[in-house]
């Protein structure tokens, strides 16, 4: 098959095996995220200026971007049938809704206290619950995949219910905005006012969220990676180590808390892009797999096109010369005094005929498949007098003579026989419509056959009105003819049928003054 082959189970993001340069490109992230840490990691509780935009900024790019990562595991879930992929964009939808009263209820936003009747830890628990669901959701991925992959195949798999897991996403984001809004007061105290934690609070929320993620990545390391899975490792790399500068930080506004928050935003937007090339890759091997597969289907019809061709060529030959050697046949005994001999002479012709329809109908299907066919032990000029005493009617029918010049100490050879022949009846056939195209010109056609190092040499010349120079380098060519009702495919199997043999086949030609088509068969066929 042409172009490139996709395996039914890599088309999918958590089917893909990622490549080599995959791997170093996360690796080389997840690095960066450390090296962002150990250079804030010293001073970390540096005060800087209060730009009370810089969350709704953050919130606005990364519900963009994982409103995007959602819609596109939402994409893949309902193509493969995945209640695993499913659940992970459900987790993504919900965690990006939260950014939306993260960001209005956020203290100096939009109003000195938040909007939404928010307390002061509202847009901290909204955070935490962002933290909490996302390595979760990883986690149930993970095993749900573990059994997905060991229970059923694609076609045989449930849909998921995808509008059902989104709406429940979105009733679950308002749950649990009332929860932070309405409810503060009954969720613990995670900041005393708008800028200072309560550092107790802080530490447990941490260090459930470092938990939390520590489990999801090992859920991921445990099992085969995939393209998905080797970005959730980098995102969970994020969460991690922003969690532990989160533990250390006391108060809003310094250089650890805007590094945490760009780690944040960095970690989902290098998902979103990866997840994205990804997925446009993959589409472009399918694309290019499918173009294959158009390709592959349409040469497999131009092959059935071929062989009819071919067979129509092939046989037209022989059962033509049948139908004529019949007529005469007939012609003889309607005779007012019949002539019995000539009859029967004719009617043999016919009969030789038909059984030279059934060869090449045998042998057709071995020139296609590269079958050597069966070989036999045949004297070439013992040939060459079988095939044109087969085309005696023929020559007599157009007044064609043909001269035979034949080397008497050909060797032997192994061919086969039937295809050989087919050979050197559609060069003399071709030979014979060549000379009866031409006015005041003798309609002559000589074959010869020489000895020529270990090869033997058959030339078949002419008189006929030549081929062209420009025609000449094509007309072995398949669908090359030069004939008004020509198929373009006798001279092309030849040619194969010749080279099958181990030998050679070409033409040479002055125009208007006749062609020749030199044939080369080696002495000892070679050993297949």
């Amino acid at each position: 098959m042409g172009g490139e082959v996709v395996a039914h189970d890599h088309l999918g993001l958590s089917g893909t095996p990622p490549e080599r340069q995959e791997v170093r490109l996360s690796i080389t992230v997840a690095s960066l995220f450390v090296a962002v840490l150990i250079i804030v990691f010293p001073w970390r509780g540096a005060q800087l200026a209060e730009v009370h935009a810089f969350v709704p900024l953050v919130d606005c790019v990364m519900l963009f971007s994982e409103l995007i990562i959602a819609t596109l595991l939402y994409a893949q879930a309902a193509v493969f049938r995945s209640r695993a992929l499913t659940l992970l964009a459900s987790a993504y939808l919900f965690t990006g809704l939260l950014l939306v009263p993260h960001a209005m209820t956020f203290p100096g936003a939009f109003s000195p206290t938040g909007l939404l009747g928010a307390g002061a830890s509202t847009t901290a628990w909204l955070a935490v619950f962002r933290r909490l669901t996302f390595p979760a959701a990883v986690i149930c991925y993970a095993l749900l995949k573990r059994r997905e992959a060991g229970s059923w195949a694609i076609a045989d798999r449930p849909k998921p219910p995808v509008y059902l897991w989104l709406a429940a996403s979105i009733v679950l984001a308002g749950i649990g905005t009332c929860l932070t809004t309405v409810g503060h007061d009954r969720l613990p105290a995670m900041f005393a006012n708008s800028r200072d934690t309560v550092q107790s609070s802080l530490i447990l929320v941490n260090l459930a969220t470092i938990l939390l993620t520590c489990a999801a990545m090992l859920s991921l390391f445990r099992q085969q990676k995939s393209v998905l899975e080797i970005w959730l490792l980098v995102a969970l790399t994020g969460w991690f180590l922003q969690s532990l500068l989160n533990i250390t930080l006391q108060t809003r506004f310094t250089l650890g808390w805007y590094g945490l928050n760009a780690m944040t935003v960095a970690a989902s937007l290098f998902v979103m892009v990866a997840l994205i090339a990804d997925t446009n890759r993959l589409y472009a091997k399918l694309a290019l797999h499918l173009a294959a597969r158009e390709r592959e289907r349409d040469d497999r019809l131009m092959s059935m096109g071929a062989v009819a061709a071919a067979m129509a060529h092939e046989i037209g030959q022989p059962l033509t010369a049948s139908r004529l050697s019949t007529s005469a046949g007939l012609d003889w005994l309607k005779r007012d005094t019949p002539d019995r001999e000539k009859a029967i002479e004719s009617l043999q012709c016919a009969i030789d005929a038909s059984d030279r329809t059934f060869a090449v109908i045998k042998s057709i299907r071995g020139t296609f498949t590269k079958e050597s066919g069966s070989l036999v032990e045949l004297n070439v000029n013992d040939l060459l007098r079988d095939t044109v005493a087969l085309l005696t009617s023929d020559l007599t029918a157009r007044k064609v003579s043909l001269q035979l010049e034949l080397e008497p100490s050909v060797p032997i050879i192994t061919a086969n026989r039937v295809q050989l022949q087919r050979v050197l009846i559609n060069l003399i056939v071709n030979a014979i419509e060549s000379v009866s195209s031409v006015a005041k010109r003798p309609r002559r056609i000589d074959v010869r056959s020489a000895v020529h190092d270990c090869y033997i040499q058959i030339e078949i010349r002419d008189t006929g009105a030549g081929i062209s120079a420009d025609m000449i380098a094509q007309v072995f060519e398949p669908f090359i003819t030069t004939k008004a009702t020509g198929t373009g495919l006798g001279l092309s199997l030849s040619r194969s049928i010749v080279e099958e043999h181990g030998g050679r086949l070409w033409a040479s030609s002055d125009q208007g003054d006749g062609a020749t088509f030199y044939l080369q068969i080696p002495a000892t066929f070679p050993a297949k």
